[in-house]
Protein backbone atom coordinates (compact mmCIF):
# COMPACT_ATOMS: atom_id res chain seq x y z
CA UNK A 1 0.00 0.00 0.00
CA UNK A 2 1.17 3.42 -0.69
CA UNK A 3 0.07 6.90 -0.25
CA UNK A 4 0.35 10.02 -2.41
CA UNK A 5 0.55 13.72 -1.26
CA UNK A 6 -0.16 16.85 -2.88
CA UNK A 7 -0.35 20.30 -1.22
CA UNK A 8 -3.12 22.61 -2.73
CA UNK A 9 -2.20 26.44 -1.86
CA UNK A 10 -5.08 29.37 -2.13
CA UNK A 11 -4.17 33.04 -0.87
CA UNK A 12 -7.14 35.73 -0.99
CA UNK A 13 -4.40 38.39 -0.69
CA UNK A 14 -6.20 42.03 -0.69
CA UNK A 15 -8.66 40.55 -2.77
CA UNK A 16 -12.37 41.31 -1.51
CA UNK A 17 -14.25 37.72 -1.16
CA UNK A 18 -17.51 38.10 -0.22
CA UNK A 19 -18.16 39.65 -3.64
CA UNK A 20 -17.38 35.85 -5.31
CA UNK A 21 -15.31 38.01 -7.89
CA UNK A 22 -12.04 36.82 -6.41
CA UNK A 23 -9.11 34.68 -8.15
CA UNK A 24 -9.53 31.09 -8.43
CA UNK A 25 -5.78 30.98 -9.40
CA UNK A 26 -4.19 28.57 -6.72
CA UNK A 27 -1.22 26.15 -6.65
CA UNK A 28 -0.22 23.05 -6.51
CA UNK A 29 2.47 22.13 -4.61
CA UNK A 30 4.24 17.79 -4.97
CA UNK A 31 6.65 15.90 -3.10
CA UNK A 32 9.36 16.34 -5.84
CA UNK A 33 9.30 20.57 -5.30
CA UNK A 34 7.37 20.67 -8.33
CA UNK A 35 4.40 23.51 -8.08
CA UNK A 36 2.22 23.68 -10.93
CA UNK A 37 -0.12 26.73 -11.33
CA UNK A 38 -3.58 26.00 -10.95
CA UNK A 39 -7.06 27.04 -11.40
CA UNK A 40 -11.18 26.29 -11.48
CA UNK A 41 -11.87 25.44 -15.66
CA UNK A 42 -13.05 28.80 -17.35
CA UNK A 43 -16.29 26.76 -18.52
CA UNK A 44 -17.12 26.32 -14.36
CA UNK A 45 -15.92 29.81 -12.84
CA UNK A 46 -15.33 32.92 -16.06
CA UNK A 47 -12.63 34.06 -16.79
CA UNK A 48 -11.05 36.20 -15.20
CA UNK A 49 -11.50 34.43 -11.59
CA UNK A 50 -10.22 31.43 -13.59
CA UNK A 51 -7.29 31.19 -15.26
CA UNK A 52 -7.01 29.96 -19.16
CA UNK A 53 -3.30 29.14 -18.72
CA UNK A 54 -3.33 27.24 -15.50
CA UNK A 55 -4.17 23.16 -14.91
CA UNK A 56 -7.73 23.13 -14.02
CA UNK A 57 -9.14 19.85 -11.71
CA UNK A 58 -10.87 18.60 -15.06
CA UNK A 59 -7.67 18.83 -17.16
CA UNK A 60 -5.57 16.94 -14.28
CA UNK A 61 -7.56 14.00 -14.07
CA UNK A 62 -8.09 13.59 -17.96
CA UNK A 63 -4.25 13.49 -18.15
CA UNK A 64 -3.70 11.55 -15.06
CA UNK A 65 -6.01 8.68 -16.98
CA UNK A 66 -3.92 9.00 -20.09
CA UNK A 67 -0.36 8.69 -18.05
CA UNK A 68 -1.47 5.81 -16.30
CA UNK A 69 -2.69 4.13 -19.18
CA UNK A 70 0.86 4.55 -21.56
CA UNK A 71 2.97 3.66 -17.95
CA UNK A 72 1.32 0.04 -18.03
CA UNK A 73 1.01 0.24 -22.06
CA UNK A 74 4.71 1.06 -22.75
CA UNK A 75 5.33 -2.04 -19.05
CA UNK A 76 3.15 -4.98 -21.15
CA UNK A 77 4.87 -3.89 -24.73
CA UNK A 78 7.95 -4.22 -23.19
CA UNK A 79 6.97 -7.45 -21.52
CA UNK A 80 5.99 -8.42 -24.81
CA UNK A 81 9.20 -7.86 -26.95
CA UNK A 82 8.02 -4.98 -28.73
CA UNK A 83 10.20 -1.60 -29.05
CA UNK A 84 7.94 1.55 -28.55
CA UNK A 85 9.49 4.11 -30.08
CA UNK A 86 7.05 7.24 -29.40
CA UNK A 87 3.49 7.25 -27.50
CA UNK A 88 1.56 10.47 -27.83
CA UNK A 89 -2.41 11.06 -26.85
CA UNK A 90 -4.97 13.63 -26.84
CA UNK A 91 -7.53 12.34 -24.55
CA UNK A 92 -10.69 14.40 -24.14
CA UNK A 93 -13.16 14.50 -21.11
CA UNK A 94 -16.33 15.45 -21.63
CA UNK A 95 -18.28 16.66 -18.49
CA UNK A 96 -22.35 16.05 -18.68
CA UNK A 97 -25.34 15.79 -15.67
CA UNK A 98 -25.97 13.26 -13.69
CA UNK A 99 -29.08 11.61 -12.34
CA UNK A 100 -29.02 14.66 -9.74
CA UNK A 101 -28.55 17.13 -12.20
CA UNK A 102 -24.94 17.50 -10.91
CA UNK A 103 -21.96 17.83 -13.32
CA UNK A 104 -19.48 15.08 -13.42
CA UNK A 105 -17.00 13.90 -15.59
CA UNK A 106 -18.68 11.20 -17.86
CA UNK A 107 -16.84 10.29 -20.16
CA UNK A 108 -13.01 10.15 -21.29
CA UNK A 109 -11.64 9.44 -24.57
CA UNK A 110 -8.04 8.27 -25.01
CA UNK A 111 -6.41 8.98 -28.18
CA UNK A 112 -3.03 6.79 -28.54
CA UNK A 113 -0.85 6.69 -31.02
CA UNK A 114 1.85 4.12 -30.92
CA UNK A 115 5.00 4.53 -33.19
CA UNK A 116 7.10 1.24 -32.65
CA UNK A 117 10.37 -0.14 -34.02
CA UNK A 118 12.11 -3.34 -34.82
CA UNK A 119 11.75 -6.53 -36.23
CA UNK A 120 8.86 -7.73 -33.51
CA UNK A 121 5.42 -5.17 -34.66
CA UNK A 122 2.57 -5.97 -33.33
CA UNK A 123 -0.91 -6.05 -35.10
CA UNK A 124 -3.96 -4.71 -34.31
CA UNK A 125 -5.29 -7.41 -32.41
CA UNK A 126 -2.51 -7.53 -30.24
CA UNK A 127 -2.72 -3.76 -29.96
CA UNK A 128 -6.13 -3.77 -28.94
CA UNK A 129 -5.27 -6.17 -26.47
CA UNK A 130 -2.43 -4.28 -24.95
CA UNK A 131 -4.84 -1.20 -24.53
CA UNK A 132 -7.29 -3.20 -22.65
CA UNK A 133 -4.55 -5.13 -20.42
CA UNK A 134 -2.95 -1.60 -19.62
CA UNK A 135 -6.84 -0.22 -18.78
CA UNK A 136 -7.74 -2.64 -16.84
CA UNK A 137 -4.51 -2.61 -14.66
CA UNK A 138 -5.00 1.13 -14.44
CA UNK A 139 -5.24 2.82 -10.99
CA UNK A 140 -7.03 6.09 -12.68
CA UNK A 141 -9.11 4.08 -14.40
CA UNK A 142 -9.93 1.43 -11.66
CA UNK A 143 -10.55 4.93 -9.52
CA UNK A 144 -12.82 6.74 -11.87
CA UNK A 145 -16.98 6.51 -12.15
CA UNK A 146 -16.18 8.25 -15.89
CA UNK A 147 -17.07 6.05 -18.69
CA UNK A 148 -13.42 4.91 -20.49
CA UNK A 149 -12.99 4.73 -24.32
CA UNK A 150 -9.67 3.98 -26.16
CA UNK A 151 -9.95 4.68 -29.82
CA UNK A 152 -6.28 4.26 -30.68
CA UNK A 153 -5.05 6.39 -33.36
CA UNK A 154 -3.36 4.53 -36.59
Amino acid sequence: MSQHLASIVWQRGEQVFSDNQYSRAHEWQFDGGLRVPASSAPSSVPLPMSVAENVDPEEAVVAALASCHMLFFLAFACKKGYIVDQYEDHPVGTMEKNERNRLYLANIVLQPKVTFSGDNQPDQATITALHELSHDHCYIANSLKASVTIQPVV
